[in-house]
């Protein structure tokens, strides 16, 4: 398996940016094939030392393979998701694993 999160830092960093980036994620990323979960959500509000907070929103996928992965990065929706988005973001992290149950 391979989970895929990912961290957007906006550019408008109001929660009302955050939601409509939220209802994108939902729109254009849920459902494809090969997806075991979905998880998209708002910076969470603990404040420790060890918590990175530079983010806005956190979006995780875990994908039943790469393959899955792959064809994920070059489906439609994902590249129309891009296409509408990629212009409120200020900064993209992503960070891919491999994981076992």
């Amino acid at each position: 398996m391979l989970s895929h999160a990912v961290y957007f830092t906006l550019k408008d960093r109001s929660p009302e940016a955050a939601a409509r980036l939220v209802s994108a994620c939902r729109q254009h990323l849920t459902g494809h094939p090969g997806t075991l979960s979905f998880a998209v959500g708002t910076c969470a509000s603990y404040d420790r030392q060890v918590n990175d907070r530079d983010f806005d929103v956190a979006l995780e996928i875990v994908f039943e393979s790469h393959d899955a992965h792959d064809a994920y990065q070059v489906a439609d929706r994902h590249e129309q998701f891009i296409a509408e988005n990629a212009t409120t973001w200020a900064r993209v992290r992503v960070f891919d694993a491999d994981v076992a149950a």
